[in-house]
C-alpha cells in the first residue's frame, strides 16, 4: 500500500508549454517511492496524458457554473480513490524529488494530525526534463544556479493524514484564497502546521496566466471573491507559511525562528484578537506601517 496519494486537477494540455511542464511534474511524481497519483477532471488532453504516464484518472469532478473544478469534489474523489494514509493536493506544475517522501515519512512518525507545506523554488523550464540517471541531482544543480526561492506566500501543495480536512467548502481550484484557508483551518483545529522548506526542495516551473480568463492572475477573478466568502472573510485568507507552527529540520520538528516577518505576522494576529471590532485593513496598517506608508505615497503622487 502506498504511503501518499498525490491528487491534482491539471489544466488543459492544449498550450504546448503548459502541457510540457505538466508532463514534467506528473512524471516526477511517478518516479517517487510509496506514491500513487490521481488526476482529476476532463480537461482536453488529460485522458491521453494519464494513460501515457501510467496514472489513475477520474474524470467526473464537480465544477462551478464556469466549469472550474471544485476543491470539495476533488477531496472527496481523492479519498474514494486512495489507498494511502496520507493525501496531498498539489498543483500540476510542481516537480517533486525523493526528499519529499522522506519528509512525509518523518512527519507521519512525529505527529498524528498535521499539514505539511513549504516555500517553492521558481525555475524557468522550457524543455522536457531529463529523468534518466541521477536526475534529481541535476535538477538541484539547475535550481541552485538559475532558480529563486519564492516568498512565503501562496502554497502549491498540502500533505495531510486522511482524517484531516474531512469537510471542505466548495472552493474553486486555481483561484486565490482556498490555500490560505487550509492553513487557517489547521491552526483553528490545533493541528501542527509544518514548514519543510529547510529539508525539501519543491520546484515550481514558471508559466504565464494565458490559461485564465483575460490572462489575469488568479487573484483578479470574481471566483476569488467567492473563495474568500466561503473561507469566512478576508481575515481567514491572510494565513501563509509565516503562520506555520513548526519547521522540519533534519529528523526533528523545531519552532520557526522569530524573523521580522514572523514577528509582524504574530503582532497582526494579536491585534485582531484584541481589537476584533475594528476593520481588518486598519489593523493591517497598524501592524505593517511600511505598507501603509507606501499606500500614502501612491495616493499623493
Amino acid at each position: 500500500m502506498p504511503l501518499i496519494t498525490l491528487f491534482s486537477a491539471p489544466k488543459p494540455f492544449t498550450d504546448p508549454h503548459i502541457a510540457m511542464i505538466q508532463r514534467n511534474a506528473i512524471k516526477s511524481w511517478t518516479l517517487l517511492p510509496d506514491v500513487e497519483v490521481v488526476l482529476l477532471g476532463d480537461e482536453e488532453g488529460l485522458t491521453e496524458a494519464a494513460r501515457d504516464l501510467g496514472v489513475k484518472h477520474v474524470a467526473h469532478v464537480e465544477c462551478n457554473a464556469n466549469g472550474t473544478p471544485l476543491i470539495s469534489s476533488m477531496f472527496t474523489l481523492a479519498r474514494e480513490n486512495s489507498n494511502s494514509d496520507l493525501l496531498c493536493i498539489i498543483n500540476t506544475d510542481m516537480v517533486l524529488m525523493p526528499d519529499f517522501v522522506e519528509a512525509a515519512k518523518k512527519v507521519k512518525g512525529l505527529r498524528s494530525e498535521f499539514v505539511l507545506l513549504s516555500q517553492r523554488w521558481d525555475l524557468d523550464v522550457t524543455t522536457p526534463l531529463d529523468f534518466s540517471g541521477d536526475w534529481s541531482r541535476g535538477l538541484r544543480s539547475m535550481v541552485h544556479g538559475q532558480g529563486q526561492l519564492h516568498r512565503p506566500a501562496g502554497s502549491d501543495f498540502f500533505l495531510f493524514p486522511k482524517s484531516c480536512y474531512a469537510d471542505i467548502p466548495a472552493f474553486t481550484i486555481g483561484r486565490a484564497g482556498w490555500d490560505n484557508w487550509m492553513i487557517y483551518k489547521a491552526r483553528k483545529e490545533n493541528w501542527a502546521v509544518i514548514d519543510c522548506t529547510p529539508s525539501v526542495m519543491i520546484v515550481h516551473q514558471n508559466h504565464d496566466y494565458s490559461h485564465l480568463p483575460g490572462a489575469k492572475p488568479h487573484y483578479d477573478h470574481p471566483e476569488t471573491n467567492e473563495n474568500i466568502r466561503l473561507a469566512g472573510g478576508q481575515a481567514n485568507v491572510r494565513y501563509t507559511i509565516l503562520d506555520s507552527t513548526h519547521q522540519l529540520v533534519g529528523d526533528t520538528l523545531a519552532r520557526p525562528k522569530l524573523t521580522s516577518l514572523r514577528f509582524t505576522r504574530k503582532f497582526e494576529l494579536f491585534l485582531r484578537a484584541l481589537f476584533f471590532f475594528l476593520p481588518e485593513t486598519m489593523l493591517e496598517n497598524i501592524a505593517r506601517p511600511k505598507r501603509w506608508q507606501k499606500r500614502i505615497k501612491k495616493i499623493f503622487r
